[in-house]
């Protein structure tokens, strides 16, 4: 029996002893009409006691199980550092407001008794939002206090940077490269990587299909490459968010919760993060951004691999995989020319060189 069905028992039972003392409540007066007779009193009480027990059936989830679902998934979307920061601020709110509530009181009758409890409700809500609102710099303000001083603040603040955690995505690791990004130290903190991660991973390296099999065991081998290294920490928690099954999801609010990046090269992970204010690591970003750059008149030594699109055209890449469009290379396809940089593209796929031959 679902929690729902329970709950909707128990109103129509409360309801029904609620509508079966109104109707006692309201025979007594419909016994001093005239018509009014023994029997139709029982009928009526018993009657009023079934409408109000089935009105108590039907509302119940709307008043029990649906708030309470949506405030746990509200919560679950919130970090710790912020509802801790939350209640600080209901705390401070609520003793100001008792602080005003005796000269309150003494007011005239009707605004003695309730300033005071309407000075509590907005003191309280004020708390809050002030609390939450400024929660970074109250949290700067308490460090300054409890190190003593500016420089024990920054070295303070180096070492958190040292031990940042980095929440790691699937993608990331089936795509191989964080191995070797992790080597050169361009990783500054702890990578964390959640059991439903390495579940997913382990569900991908199981499948049947030949490639995606491949790419899991590759993301497993990658995996246990990280660990052995011992100058690189790699953390694998249980942390988990609950209510939620899609695993771009839950690490986006598990992103959010524990105040840290994700490492990932999904396109579609990126947008969801950055429309919910997480940071993003991308790989193919970065990749992107590390290529060489190519000015127009450069000259280098390239291979010609394909026919291009057009006429005459033959296309190479870089080591990076930049690809390269030479005009009049078809004729040199498999041999290793010298080129001249004519032109470079940036598109939304990556950069494109256009050049031509040094011999023409």
């Amino acid at each position: 029996m679902s929690i729902d069905l329970i709950v909707r028992f128990i109103f129509l039972i409360i309801f029904g002893i609620i509508g079966a003392f109104l109707s006692e409540s309201l025979g007594s007066i419909l016994q001093e009409i005239p018509p009014a007779t023994a029997i139709s009193f029982t009928i009526y009480r018993v009657l009023l006691t079934l409408i109000v027990g089935l009105l108590g059936f039907l509302i119940a989830p709307w008043i029990s199980t649906k708030p309470t679902a949506a405030i746990r998934k509200r919560l679950t979307d919130v970090s710790a550092r912020t509802l801790v920061y939350g209640l600080i601020g209901l705390i401070v709110g609520l003793v100001v407001a008792a602080l005003l509530a005796y000269p309150l009181s003494i007011l005239p009758d009707l605004f003695g008794s309730i300033l005071p409890f309407i000075a509590a409700l907005l003191f309280g809500y004020l708390g809050i939002i002030l609390f939450v609102s400024r929660q970074k710099e109250l949290q700067k303000v308490i460090r300054t206090f409890s190190k003593g001083g500016a420089a024990e603040e920054k070295e303070e603040g180096e070492s958190s940077q040292g031990l940042r955690r980095i929440l790691v995505d699937t993608s990331a690791i089936i795509d191989g490269r964080i191995a070797d990004i992790a080597q050169t130290g361009f990783i500054p903190g702890r990578l964390l990587i959640p059991r439903f991660v390495l579940n997913e991973l382990q569900y991908v390296s199981d499948s049947a299909d030949d490639l995606r099999r491949q790419r899991g065991r590759r993301g497993m081998e990658v995996l246990s490459e990280l660990q052995k290294d011992p100058s690189f920490p790699v953390t694998i928690t249980d942390i988990d968010v609950e209510g939620i099954r899609e695993v771009d999801e839950r690490l986006v609010v598990l992103a959010r919760q524990l105040s840290c990046p994700i490492l990932t090269n999904d396109y579609n992970l990126n947008r969801v993060a950055e429309l919910q204010g997480v940071s993003v690591l991308n790989i193919n970003e970065l990749a992107n951004a590390v290529k060489a750059i190519l000015l127009p008149g450069e000259t280098l030594e390239m291979k010609i691999i394909q026919e291009g699109k057009e006429y005459g055209q033959g296309v190479g890449y870089m080591e990076d995989g930049t690809m390269v469009v030479v005009e009049n290379g078809h004729k040199h396809i498999g041999k290793t020319i010298q080129i001249t940089v004519s032109k470079v593209l940036q598109t939304a796929a990556g950069r494109m060189i256009f050049a031509k031959p040094d011999n023409d």
